[in-house]
């Protein structure tokens, strides 16, 4: 019989008890995976996601949540910009390229109405991509009252080309809050896995004419979105509305401007990475007392197996592929709790952000994780494996003893 058939039958002899430490290493190590793939995707998708932009312009106040706000939709804006600043803005043709106005302060179903002009359509969001809606529609004129609705909003809400709805006061959805005005879907915005999938886009002077809106501010934009002529230009006008100026903030550069708020949860992502490292070593303590409290059951087992012709070597041996098969097995069933946990997260991120986590994505953690698991159930073998390869054989082959 060789080795490895000593093992698989041990480890089916005492199957309950290897199914448990399997399930804890499982855990560990699905945990494990799923908290740095999590941690790595978040980061870089979320600070490579800029909508074509370099910078965004808005009233003074906290750069993160401007752009929050403006690139992710996810805060209210901290404040307003008059139609003749958007303007100074957009006149200043030396240092931007390219300027958009945005307006926001109404939803539908919870989704939120941004007032933008048909110029964002015409930004590379991407490099050699650009906001495009699917075939038999088309972006909204700018006198009509209409909308393109992002792909996950459609989704969501079962919208299409030709619907008609009435958007809501605020952010949050209040049924009571019903403005008077019907627009019209005009186009289904094609999937760009960005946070533009969870907003409806309409005429920016139909959002800010919008009935029970402020006649006073009828004219204001939330932010402005520029493409600068260069970096250098970027590093100027920093300097001119930041440190100089009292007016405006101007949030540049937009990927440095989200990595802070990683930055400032990087505590907490090395709690969960701890969390997940705790667990493993709780479940390599587990693989030790599982194949350590059942020495003595076994005990004579490995006296037979010695009296046989068994070297000490070979006791030694089976007890530590006993464990190793049990992490082996445990950081297999890994998988499954990656995926699983993987599957929820990415959910809950796209419905709540409209960023995309790829949870077949290759990741180092993904080979990692599991040779660490199956080192520590090595590992956690040799205390048991030492007992045995001690043993006194003739006091063990005694039954009873």
């Amino acid at each position: 019989m060789s080795l490895l058939q000593i093992v698989f039958r041990s480890l089916r002899q005492h199957l309950l008890s290897t199914l448990i430490t399997s399930f804890s290493i499982a855990l560990a190590c699905g945990l494990l995976m799923s908290v740095w793939v999590v941690k790595e995707q978040a980061r870089r998708n979320f600070t490579e996601v800029d909508s074509g932009f370099d910078g965004v312009f808005g009233a003074k106040g906290s750069k993160l949540q401007l752009v929050h706000n403006s690139i992710f939709h996810l805060e209210a804006s901290p404040g307003n910009l008059t139609w003749e600043q958007y303007e100074l803005i957009a006149n200043d043709k030396r240092r931007v390229k390219t300027a958009v106005p945005i307006a926001v302060g109404d939803n539908y179903r919870g989704y939120r109405i941004v007032g933008v002009t048909k110029s964002l359509f015409e930004v590379e969001y991407q490099v050699g991509k650009k906001f495009e809606v699917q075939s038999g529609g088309y972006v909204f004129r700018s006198d009509k009252k209409q909308a393109v609705v992002g792909s996950f909003v459609a989704e969501r809400l079962g919208m299409s080309i030709g619907d008609k709805f009435h958007p809501y006061h605020g952010l949050v959805f209040d049924e009571k809050e019903k403005h008077a005005e019907i627009y019209v879907v005009s186009g289904i915005m094609k999937p760009t896995n960005t946070p533009a999938d969870r907003v409806i886009w309409i005429p920016i002077k139909g959002l800010q004419n919008m009935s029970g809106h402020s006649v006073e501010t009828s004219s204001d934009v939330s932010a402005v979105l520029v493409k600068l002529q260069g970096n250098t230009h970027g590093m100027m006008m920093n300097q001119e509305y930041n440190f100089q100026g009292d007016v405006m903030t101007f949030a540049w550069p937009i990927a440095k401007i989200v990595a802070q708020l990683f930055n400032k949860i990087a505590p907490v992502e090395m709690v969960l990475s701890g969390v997940a490292v705790l667990v493993a070593f709780v479940a390599a303590g587990s693989i030790l007392a599982s194949i350590y409290n059942t020495m003595n059951q076994r005990r004579r087992d490995i006296a037979i197996f010695r009296a046989l012709g068994a070297r000490r070597r070979t006791v030694f041996s089976v007890l530590i592929l006993e464990a190793t098969g049990i992490a082996t097995f445990g950081a297999l069933a890994g998988f499954i709790v990656y995926f699983v946990i993987m599957s929820t997260a990415s959910w809950y991120i796209r419905s709540e952000t409209g960023i995309v986590l790829d949870p077949f994505e290759p990741q180092w953690v993904m080979v990692w994780a599991p040779l660490f698991m199956q080192c520590l159930g090595a590992l956690a073998g040799v205390v048991p494996a030492a007992k045995a390869y001690g043993a006194d054989v003739a006091e063990n082959l005694i039954p009873n003893a």
